[in-house]
């Protein structure tokens, strides 16, 4: 026993030495660590969401909130490689589309203008989201006539539609002479006629354009008999359509009904951008 003793009492004091040095904390290093840093995403060129289609030029945030006091101006753009939607058969299908979807879910379709590759709209609409539920329909029927009518198949149009309120007279009186003339507009852009030529784009000097609204729009600075092409157009549509009801409905905002006027007239030769 007595020569155990101290053997028993140095394992006792060696192994309180152990846990004492077991239970202190480390001393810290005063060396930093470098953190490794990723090598994606960021601000640069090409990052974030892609937009869609082929012709990318509408942004894919948020749209603003729309009040219904504000009439709006939309564009349309179809996909190229798609035939022109100017040729005859193929404009008058997508004025039967057009027609057939001019008033759904609190949008209105007031006038429109169809161009070889887009499509212009003077619309109206009670909020943001009958604004997109009314653009929707009306471009799933007209991909739906076009691809039939070209007997293809796939997307239609190149993008989201591109929509701007108009707030004031000014504006809208500008809208409708953009919208109602742009096929003299285009004309004059790609140089095809000289200004003050006998024939603009295919509408001759004081006819109205036969592939928009223009023919259902009252307020040009001539007298109806002296703007020619607007009764042939609409007997067109009531032989072609069997309806005497216009493709386009009947403006019920005071921005289109009674305050454009105070912009004053334009005439319907008026080139838009000349």
């Amino acid at each position: 026993m007595s020569e155990q003793g101290p053997a028993w009492v140095a394992y006792v004091k060696l192994d309180a030495v152990t846990t004492s040095a077991k239970s202190r904390p480390m001393a810290r290093s005063s060396r930093q660590l470098g953190l490794p840093f990723r090598t994606w995403g960021g601000a640069r060129a090409g990052a974030g969401r892609k937009a869609k289609g082929d012709r990318p030029v509408v942004s894919h945030l948020r749209r603003p909130p729309h009040s219904s006091r504000h009439p709006l101006h939309v564009t349309l753009r179809v996909q190229r490689g798609v035939s022109s939607l100017r040729e005859h058969s193929l404009f008058v299908v997508v004025r039967k589309a057009l027609a057939a979807a001019k008033q759904q879910f609190g949008f209105s379709l007031v006038h429109f203008s169809v161009q070889r590759d887009h499509l212009h709209l003077i619309a109206e609409a009670i909020d943001r989201r009958a604004l997109s539920r009314g653009v929707q329909g009306l471009a799933i029927r007209l991909a739906r006539a076009v691809n039939r009518q070209l007997e293809r198949k796939g997307r239609l149009f190149a993008d989201r539609y591109h929509a701007r309120a108009l707030k004031t007279p000014r504006e809208v009186r500008f809208a409708l002479r953009y919208v109602l003339l742009n096929a003299r507009k285009h004309a004059l852009a790609q140089l095809e006629f000289p200004p003050g030529a006998r024939e603009c784009g295919g509408v001759p000097v004081g006819f109205v354009d036969s592939r928009s609204s223009a023919a259902w729009f009252r307020d040009f600075g001539r007298p109806e008999e002296l703007a020619f092409g607007a009764p042939a157009v609409r007997a067109e549509w009531l032989r072609t359509s069997g309806s005497a009801e216009p493709p386009v409905a009947e403006a019920r905002l005071w921005l289109l009904r009674v305050g454009q006027h105070r912009a004053g007239p334009f005439d319907v030769d008026d080139i838009p951008g000349a």
